[in-house]
């Protein structure tokens, strides 16, 4: 059986791929609990898992603006203190930091249960709209739940409207057709998740950050994120957050241009990611979504509860036991990302904004030969 190096080496005879699509399509075909995965960064270690391997030696622990955020704003939502936290950096990667999970116990269930039955539901955007009359995607989870209640991983059943959907968008909807965002295609952000992003970017160093966009990407263990670049907003000063949930995946952030080999780390269960300046301009993506490392359906920071008194002010609304049974069989085959951003710089209006803005994205690769040029639902999946 051909070893890892055996397989990079024949990833790296072919001359017609870049350094990045040949690491991309490596992880994407790698094997869990084998030797493939030795040159990932496990941010919770703050090495490789397991031994060393390349980017190891880039990581350093970065500094977080403690006073920036008191114990209640923190509480309110449903993160540990500040001074709890453990924020990491890689050299040669400028404004990004690394936070592994700094959620209290329960808390990561609030923003699943909101992804699947809240975030989903009209007025909200997604990838469904275009397959389906507006009246069968107004609540996709009032018509999933039961299908997911009961669902049994082990049984072929038609899928859910919820394992249907791909991506939804929030705030200032993204155009995925000119790559555009635009004031008349804006609904209300969420409240709780534009509280929770103004947290994180305050103990990252970013006062006054406004959440104004949101995109929200559901991953199937099959899914992939294709390489990409995030320059849809102007001010790349503000920074890009993004929240992981459910099953691990591997992120891969490479260089300016495709030809710079990338580096690969773990995203777990509650672990948050931040980008900003150089950082914001790096070719990304996620080539593989993992089971759960220890065999048990859920990470274990999931089996934990909301408590039953939620603090004064909390963001977090309760979770019952029958919507977390439908969150948890969804989340047994699947990982809920939420990446949040700031639009418009300061003082900035649309006018300026229309004739400056220009972006390149990609998106889910649910084809595993064929790299999907902008978000698509096959809706007979």
């Amino acid at each position: 059986m051909m070893g890892t190096m055996g397989k990079m080496a024949a990833l790296a005879a072919d001359p017609r791929e870049d350094a990045f699509r040949k690491l991309f399509r490596f992880y994407r075909q790698c094997r869990p609990g084998t030797a493939d995965l030795r040159g990932v960064i496990d941010f919770t270690q703050a090495l490789p898992a397991p031994g060393c391997g390349y980017g190891a030696h880039k990581v350093f622990r970065s500094p977080l603006s403690v006073s920036s955020v008191s114990e209640q704003d923190a509480c309110r939502a449903g993160l540990q203190p500040v001074s709890k936290w453990k924020a990491y950096g890689l050299e040669g990667y400028p404004g990004f930091i690394f936070i592994p999970n700094p959620f209290l116990p329960g808390y990561q269930r609030h923003w699943v249960k909101q992804c699947l039955k809240l975030y989903s539901r009209k007025p909200n955007v997604c990838n469904l709209d275009k397959h389906m009359v507006p009246e069968e995607t107004r609540d996709l989870w009032g018509q999933s739940q039961e299908l997911l209640r009961n669902k049994d991983v082990n049984k072929k059943r038609p899928r859910s409207l919820l394992e249907k959907l791909r991506w939804v968008t929030l705030g200032y909807h993204y155009n995925w057709d000119n790559k555009t965002y635009s004031a008349d295609h804006y609904t209300p952000f969420p409240p709780d998740l534009a509280y929770l992003s103004e947290q994180v970017a305050a103990a990252c160093g970013f006062q006054g950050f406004q959440a104004e966009a949101g995109i929200l990407n559901y991953y199937r263990l099959d899914s992939t994120l294709g390489i990409h670049v995030d320059r849809s907003e102007l001010d790349h000063s503000k920074p890009l957050l993004s929240f992981s949930f459910g099953q691990s995946a591997i992120f891969l952030l490479g260089g300016l241009k495709r030809d710079e080999v990338p580096t690969a780390m773990f995203m777990h269960s509650g672990d948050i990611m931040v980008m900003s300046g150089f950082s914001r301009l790096l070719n990304h993506a996620v080539p593989r979504v993992l089971p759960n490392f220890d065999g048990t359906s859920l990470p274990c920071c999931l089996e934990i509860p909301l408590p039953d008194a939620l603090p004064a002010g909390s963001v977090a609304e309760p979770c019952s036991l029958e919507d977390w049974q439908v969150c948890a069989n969804y989340l047994q085959t699947a990982r809920v990302n939420m990446t949040v951003r700031q639009v418009l710089a300061p003082g900035q209006d649309w006018e300026e904004r229309e004739t400056e803005t220009t972006s390149e994205n990609a998106c889910h690769l649910d084809d595993k030969d064929n790299e999907a040029k902008r978000p698509r639902m096959n809706p007979n999946s």
